[in-house]
């Protein structure tokens, strides 16, 4: 594991967003979930470097973001880890242990209690600076109509980005 730069690393974050998704690993070493994402963003806020991730209020995964307030997100090679993504992204770890079921394991992080996934190209290590749930009201009706139409809202957790790591 090999520390990173920030800026090395968004413009990786960004394409595999877009591709297929990256993962969000939250629960510490002891009863980690990690699960797809799509959306995410990172830069700075408050005289912090940031990343933003938004999880749905029904995911199992807000609830463990909740307990501890810290997460990582692993940004697998590029090409790889496609079954994984897919898995991640429509099942849930109430009713599977997702790696024990793939074959994943995890990496201990070096600024936080959440573990990285093996086999990502890189990782951040974040601690919850700031949260904000999403609400109707405030969002473009498009918006609403297109991602939204069973109400499940996201929230938004605004993580400081502890670490950056390349493997």
């Amino acid at each position: 594991m090999q520390q990173a730069t920030q800026s090395e690393l968004f413009a990786q974050l960004e394409e595999q967003l877009s591709k297929k998704g990256c993962f969000l690993v939250v629960g510490d070493q002891s009863s980690p979930n990690f699960m797809t994402i799509g959306w995410a963003t990172a830069g700075r806020m408050w005289g912090k470097p940031v990343m933003m991730v938004a999880v749905r209020l029904s995911r199992y995964s807000h609830d463990k973001l909740n307990e501890l307030k810290e997460f990582t997100v692993c940004i697998p090679r590029d090409g790889e880890c496609a079954k994984e993504l897919a898995f991640a992204g429509v099942k849930s770890g109430r009713d599977f242990d997702k790696a024990e079921e793939l074959g994943v394991s995890y990496l201990p992080a070096e600024k936080v209690r959440v573990p990285l996934l093996d086999r990502c190209a890189a990782a951040y290590e974040c601690r919850v600076i700031y949260e904000t749930e999403m609400h109707e009201a405030h969002l473009d009706p498009e918006i609403v109509r297109r991602c939204y139409r069973e109400g499940d809202y996201h929230t938004l957790y605004f993580g400081e980005i502890l670490a950056c790591h390349t493997f």
